[in-house]
């Protein structure tokens, strides 16, 4: 069973096998999160980003799919870079979502990680509800069949830090 962990920080500073970017399906970098992560982890984060729009995602990387590369200079030893759905309120997307969990989780599994720090996907730019996101993360977290022994989500404030304890009752 994986351990669900919950601090607030940054993403960025975080020691993990693997590190969960929020990313656009370009792969190029961006703001929030997948900048953050870009700048910090550096340049050979992009080259591999780069080199995988040149080979597998010509086209970009799906919604709710996850790719891994180098972290560069950040505390991991990959970032798995995931889309996550832009929110609507005419179109339920939770299933992307979800998937965008998911599909992290077999990639770090592919790798081997047994850490893995995630971000709350689709909570900021794309503007998918604090309180659903959260629901959705936890619940994806805990039905994925996944070997990852320790899930940490970083909260990026108090707030969104004590949505997540709530949702994991504690």
């Amino acid at each position: 069973m994986t351990e669900i962990r919950v601090i607030q920080g940054d993403i960025t500073t975080v020691p993990a096998d693997a590190i969960v970017n929020a990313a656009n399906s370009s792969l190029l970098g961006g703001g929030g999160v997948d900048g953050a992560i870009h700048r910090v982890g550096g340049p050979a984060i992009l080259a591999d980003c780069k080199r995988l729009r040149e080979t597998e995602f010509p086209d970009g990387l799906p919604t709710g799919e996850a790719v891994a590369t180098t972290a560069g200079n950040l505390p991991a030893r990959w970032v798995i870079h995931t889309v996550g759905p832009v929110y609507s309120r005419h179109e339920n997307r939770a299933s992307l979502l979800r998937s965008a969990y998911t599909s992290s989780l077999a990639v770090a599994d592919s790798l081997g990680a047994e850490n893995v720090t995630f971000p709350l996907i689709s909570s900021g730019i794309y503007g998918w509800p604090a309180d659903d996101a959260v629901r959705q993360a936890v619940r994806s977290v805990r039905e994925s069949k996944t070997a990852v022994r320790v899930v940490t989500f970083v909260a990026f404030s108090t707030a969104m830090q004590r949505l997540l304890e709530a949702e994991l009752g504690r």
